[in-house]
Parts: C-alpha cells; sequence; structure tokens
C-alpha cells in the first residue's frame, strides 16, 4: 500500500496531473467510507479497488476521517478526503462540512474530467456531486444502499413519528435519484422497493459481489478449525456466527435470546463492533448465557476468512438489509444460515436445503433452526455445500465488469435530462 499525505497542499484539482489516457476514469463519491466500518463503505472501497485492478482510474472523494483536508493514495484509489466534523449520531462516521464543497468538486471535475461520476449515497457529498458532474455535463451513476430504518435508531426518531418520517426520506432520495442517468441497487428486492415507493425510472440490480478465492470453506479437518479457534480466542464448541455492526438496527439482541434457548451448548460468536455492545453484554448475562457469547470486536481484514472458518451456522437478525455482504461471505465460506424472513435475506436462503428462515422477533424459531442445522453433521455440511454453489453468481468479478459497463455506456449516452422522482403512490 503507497500512502502519501498531502496536509498542506492545495485543492486537489490542482495537485493531480495524470497524463491522459484511453482508460475508463470515474470518480465516485460517497458520505462514507473506511475506516467507517458499514455495509457502503466496505462496498465502495472494494468496487474502487476492483476497479483499479482492471485498469480503471479511480478517484474517490469523501469525508476526512480526523477532520482535516486532504489526499492520500491507497491500493492505486486516490482518495480527496474533505474537511469533516463528527456526525454526532454515530461514533465512527464524520459528515463532511459544506462550506465549500460545490467549488472543490467543481475544480476536481474540471481537472480530472471522469467518464462518469459514481456516487454512493444521496446524503451531502452525493448529492452536491452528482448536480456539479451534470453541470459539467458528465453522467452520473448512482448506486442505493439506503432505507429509512437504518437511521431512524442513530437520529432517535420517536416510533410514531417514523412512518412520515419515511415518507419524507424516500422524497428526498427521489429528489437525487430523479438527476442521475444510471441507478442500481443491490438486489431484485431492494429495486422493488424503489418501486414501491414509487420510482418510475429503470433500476437495475447489481450485486455488491464478493471474493470467491478469499472466501472459501475450509478443508474438512477438525483440528484444523479448533486451531483456527484457538488462534481467535473462540472456544471449541458448536458456533453460530453473526459478523456485522453492533448497532440497534442489527438486532442482535434476537440472536443472544436465541442462544439462551438452542440445546446442546451452541455458543454465539460476534465479530464486529457498534454502540450497542454494553447493552448486549448485560443482556448476555441477564439471560445466563456470558459464557456462551463471545465478543470478538473489530476483526481484521486478514482474519476474517478464519472467522468463517471457525463456524458452524451464520446467523443474521436485520430486517433492513438490501443484500447482506456478511451473509454471502459466509456463504461462499460454506456456512449453512439462518436469517430473518425480510427484505433480501430471503434471496439467499433455500429452505431446508441451505439454511432456514425465521419470523423476526421470534428467538424460540431461530433457535429451533439453528438447532435443526447442527443436529446432523452430514446434512449440514451438504447445506454449506450449497450454500456455495449459491454465492457463486455472485462473484466480485461480474460485479466489477458490470460497473466498468455501465460507466462506459453512460458516457457514449451523455447526459440524460433530469426526470421525475417518486410519486409516493
Amino acid at each position: 500500500m503507497t500512502t502519501s499525505f498531502l496536509p498542506e497542499s492545495p485543492p486537489a484539482a490542482e495537485v493531480l496531473t495524470a497524463a491522459p489516457d484511453d482508460r475508463t476514469t470515474v470518480l465516485i463519491g460517497t458520505d462514507t467510507y473506511p475506516p467507517d466500518v458499514n455495509g457502503a463503505a466496505y462496498f465502495t472501497a472494494r468496487l474502487a479497488r476492483g476497479l483499479v485492478a482492471r485498469g480503471v482510474r479511480v478517484h474517490v472523494v469523501c469525508a476526512s476521517p480526523n477532520g482535516r483536508p486532504h489526499v492520500v493514495e491507497r491500493d492505486g484509489v486516490v482518495e480527496h478526503r474533505l474537511r469533516s466534523m463528527s456526525s454526532l449520531v454515530h461514533e465512527s462516521v464524520r459528515l463532511a462540512l459544506p462550506v465549500g464543497v460545490r467549488g472543490h468538486l467543481d475544480r476536481l471535475l474540471e481537472r480530472l474530467r471522469p467518464d462518469a461520476v459514481h456516487i454512493q449515497n444521496h446524503f451531502l457529498i452525493g448529492r452536491v456531486l452528482a448536480g456539479a458532474a451534470r453541470a459539467h455535463g458528465i453522467p452520473v451513476v448512482a448506486t442505493n444502499h439506503f432505507m429509512p430504518e437504518n437511521l431512524f435508531d442513530y437520529v432517535h426518531v420517536p416510533a410514531p413519528l417514523r412512518p412520515h418520517a419515511a415518507r419524507l426520506a424516500w422524497r428526498d432520495l427521489g429528489a437525487v435519484l430523479s438527476r442521475v442517468d444510471h441507478v442500481t441497487t443491490p438486489t431484485p428486492a431492494a429495486a422493488r422497493l424503489l418501486w414501491e415507493q414509487g420510482f418510475g425510472r429503470p433500476v437495475e440490480p447489481v450485486s455488491c459481489g464478493i471474493d470467491l478465492v478469499r472466501f472459501r470453506p475450509a478443508p474438512d479437518d477438525v483440528e484444523g478449525r479448533r486451531r483456527i479457534r484457538a488462534r481467535l480466542g473462540v472456544p471449541d464448541r458448536t458456533t453460530m456466527l453473526f459478523v456485522g455492526r453492533l448497532d440497534e438496527e442489527k438486532r442482535a439482541d434476537e440472536l443472544i435470546r436465541a442462544v439462551a434457548r438452542t440445546s446442546g451448548g451452541v455458543q454465539l460468536v460476534l465479530a464486529g463492533h457498534g454502540a450497542y455492545r454494553t447493552r448486549l453484554e448485560e443482556l448476555a448475562v441477564a439471560e445466563g448465557v456470558a459464557d456462551r457469547v463471545v465478543f470478538l470486536g473489530f476483526v481484521s481484514h486478514e482474519d476474517l476468512p478464519d472467522v468463517y472458518r471457525a463456524a458452524d451456522v451464520f446467523t443474521i437478525a436485520g430486517i433492513a438489509e438490501l443484500q447482506s455482504i456478511a451473509t454471502l461471505e459466509a456463504m461462499a465460506s460454506g456456512l449453512p444460515v439462518v436469517a430473518a424472513d425480510a427484505m433480501a435475506l430471503p434471496h439467499l436462503v433455500e429452505v431446508g436445503v441451505n439454511g432456514y428462515l425465521y419470523r423476526p422477533g421470534s428467538p424460540e424459531e431461530l433457535a429451533g433452526r439453528v438447532d435443526e442445522v447442527v443436529a446432523d453433521e452430514s446434512r449440514r455440511r451438504a447445506m454449506g455445500a450449497r450454500s456455495r454453489e449459491m454465492s457463486l453468481p455472485h462473484r466480485l468479478e461480474h460485479s466489477l465488469a458490470r460497473f466498468e459497463r455501465i460507466y462506459r455506456e453512460a458516457a457514449a449516452e451523455g447526459v440524460a435530462p433530469p426526470v421525475g422522482g417518486f410519486s409516493h403512490r
């Protein structure tokens, strides 16, 4: 990794003087990017690095993780980090300051002249970048990762007001998406959600994609699994796993209540961190399973494949998942899945074949499904093998190739006139 901070540099548009060539150039705009830990940030970073590996020139404009504006290059991706402040509602997310953003983006677009702009959010950076790109005659692609439910807990919207707040949030999203040239979202379920909200334009499902080489089943080696568990600090027991943020909307409390209702000493491993961890630890004590709930905290990029290989079944309780990269990684790693019957998760489960669905809010049903999976080792392995097969169409290379074609097609077609947003039937 090559890293070069430019703390006192002039605007990036005056710094970067890449020689023109015939490679595709894309400018990605996002309000969340690593070190932020969430699905949109993770997807955007993998997209950027993957495109670079395919020969695309990639620039990313995003918030600075420390508040200070700078330019940094990582793995061939040039990051333009904007001055930022704390979001106040989430400990790990910072927001770009709006003052001067439009002028900075105008200079950056004028200098880079990208073939396409790809926005990942409709908040400050995505919104302003989409408008600036259109003013410069540059086509805009947008990928929607948003559901209002993923924000309500952070901004403390009271339950009675949530339906009204959701309508306003969808309308705001529609206002931004109406000004772009091509809209994608990770799954058919996520595309259908946009249509159900009244969005009348075509929406293309493009999977987030996963690295099927990095995430693959472990060898059928009992001792090898024990060594992996020992290295991670995980007791050698039958293990249900969750990987993701420990925030309220992920509903990991249902997993803890479920493990308390399983038979045979099943343990739960939670890989990730978040504002909800202390309450989850307290819940584990209250449920009498503190000795069977393992909090791994943040897991490094290098260790993550082994976390999946240490488990017997993957469990996920979230009801606002537009795809769930973690579930796909678990499937690629050969794990059966027990998932909430909500949003996009049913698309990842063939009931009784690679796992089960359960009714959200029913930890008893979740526990029963976990027990069914782990009761028969040969059947558990067969389910895991089917999960692996189901993950194959989500190969990262396929997603990268499709996005590269979208950029080229958008550049060839030019900027389309804006159309209406959500009709809100």
